[in-house]
């Protein structure tokens, strides 16, 4: 393929331009091109004839002049992208009566218009040590992208899914006794390990000037007692045997107290790690813990508190004053007159007389999965086999935004709102203080000192102001008006229970049977599973 092409050359009479007609597909001659080249060379000629001679497709000699051939070298167009990543060339052959360019001319040439960097040698050599390649598009130069690289990363070697959940028997209760929540790890085990950070390679362009790659995010380690770092600070390892968790992207290995049961023999528990009571735990008695508290046997009217998982193998019994509150989720046989909160789901076989509030989901499963009295919230889904009482008695199911998070929201909302209006009125300040010293005004000590405590300040907010909007964001896509919040029943539901999706409720009248509740169009809808 060879694109057509124009040449002066000498004429019976005088000189005339010699039109190739391109082969094998290559480009037709482009008339702008010609007629620039002309133009260039100061050379009349006429339009239409110039137009008929190039449209005509064939390999012909318009005649120009009857003088003699101009003395025409061997000349080009060079284009330089935008980004200075490439410069393309067209070269124009020499007339009969002039010279060819050496590549070394073209190449003193490139560097004179700041083409330095990337010059596609062997190509151009293909065009000065051949005939020519002529009224064709060759890369002249070439830059090179940067290489970006990848940010570090944290490869975890446990389970750091919050959402696991106790495994279901074959019968359709829970197994309480070998749940899947806890991560056991034993002295010596490797944690996690850092990948570290691939910063990249620089670019460069064609005037020879690097291209810096991307920033990359290096990655640190943050974890609490009972954990070695390697020497190289891209591994640690557990110093105990203990329960290994990951909280807010810390990593922390608790040691596990055990005890009997928690009554008078024990008195109440406050403790950093683990805590696991192989038998009960009697009304009035607290039980707190950094980590997981794992309860083999009946909790009564007591208080317990876990920085992680609270798991009571047999169930709880509040006695209208025990409560649950949990940093992870809580998983109960049974709750009965109790309170229980989690910041993750709550999973139990049943829920009477009890409030409940989690930070995702409320599942009441197993072979009797009802609630029954009392109020049930959480934010993404509730699911139960049964809803309500047969005599109509109250119960309350809520779904939609997590209560603690939109309370957040608005505190930050109006945080915002003050920092902005303290950074609005420190800005002025600054900017007439820094007018004044341009003009030579002599301030005093104790209004430098003023100025100073207002710009330190103005920092200050702006840091905040720029954390305070990275959480808010954050929280915005608990928010989303396309997530849907729905209840679920396996069974029945039965009037006298009360759905409030988001802020929009509805009392069922009927019962109703295998359904599901969500907003539709503003109302919440009855709809089938």
């Amino acid at each position: 393929m060879k694109n057509g092409y124009f040449k002066l050359v000498n004429a019976p009479g005088g000189f005339g331009v010699h039109i190739f007609p391109p082969q094998e597909g290559g480009e037709e001659i482009r008339l702008i091109e010609l007629i620039n080249y002309l133009d260039g060379e100061c050379i009349e000629y006429n339009l239409q004839k110039l137009k008929e001679a190039v449209a005509s497709g064939q390999d012909t000699v318009l005649f120009l002049g009857n003088k003699e051939c101009p003395v025409c070298a061997e000349t080009y167009s060079l284009s330089i992208a935008d980004d200075l990543m490439s410069a393309t060339v067209r070269f124009y052959p020499a007339s009969d009566t002039g010279k060819r360019m050496s590549f070394d001319e073209f190449f003193k040439d490139m560097h004179y218009r700041n083409v330095k960097s990337g010059i596609q040698v062997q190509t151009l050599q293909e065009h000065f040590q051949s005939e020519g390649i002529y009224c064709t598009d060759i890369i002249a130069a070439k830059g090179r992208e940067p290489r970006h690289g990848t940010d570090a990363k944290i490869e975890y070697y446990f389970n750091t899914d919050v959402h696991a959940k106790p495994e279901m028997k074959e019968d359709g209760s829970v197994d309480y006794f070998n749940l899947n929540v806890i991560n056991r790890c034993k002295k010596g085990d490797v944690l996690a390990r850092i990948i570290p950070e691939d910063a990249g390679d620089f670019g460069i362009n064609i005037a020879g000037n690097r291209i810096k790659p991307r920033d990359v995010k290096k990655a640190v380690f943050k974890y609490g007692k009972n954990i070695s770092l390697s020497e190289d600070r891209l591994t640690i390892s557990s110093m105990v045997d203990g329960h290994v968790m990951l909280t807010d992207n810390d990593v922390f290995v608790s040691d596990v107290y055990t005890v009997e049961n928690v009554d008078t023999s024990t008195g109440n528990i406050d403790f950093t790690g683990s805590v696991q009571v192989n038998g009960n735990v009697a009304t009035n008695y607290v039980v707190k813990a950094g980590g997981d508290v794992v309860i083999n046997g009946v909790v009564e009217g007591a208080h317990i508190e876990a920085g992680g998982n609270i798991i009571i193998a047999r169930g709880m019994n509040g006695m209208s004053k025990g409560t649950l509150k949990a940093g992870g989720n809580i998983v109960a046989k049974f709750l009965e007159n109790a309170t229980a909160e989690a910041e993750g789901y709550v999973s139990t076989e049943s829920s009477l007389h009890s409030n409940i509030t989690a930070g995702t989901e409320v599942i009441v499963s197993g072979r009797r999965g009802f609630i029954t009295v009392g109020r049930v919230q959480a934010s993404d889904r509730i699911e139960a086999k049964t809803i309500g009482a047969v005599m109509g008695a109250a119960t309350l199911i809520e779904v939609g935004v997590n209560p603690k998070l939109k309370e957040r929201f608005v505190l930050l909302q109006k945080e915002i709102s003050d920092i902005v209006t303290d950074i609005k009125s420190a800005q002025p300040i600054i900017a007439n203080f820094a007018a004044k010293k341009a003009k030579g005004v002599k301030f005093t000590d104790e209004q430098l000192k003023y100025v100073k405590n207002v710009a330190v300040k103005l920092e200050a907010d702006k840091k905040e102001l720029e954390d305070k909007n990275n959480e808010i964001k954050d929280l915005q896509q608990f928010f989303d008006p396309k997530k849907k919040a729905v209840v679920v029943v396996s069974g029945e539901v039965y009037p006298g229970t009360t759905i409030t999706i988001n802020d929009v409720s509805m009392t069922v009248q009927n019962s109703y049977k295998f359904c599901r509740f969500e907003k539709v169009s503003g109302d919440v809808k009855m709809l089938p599973l």
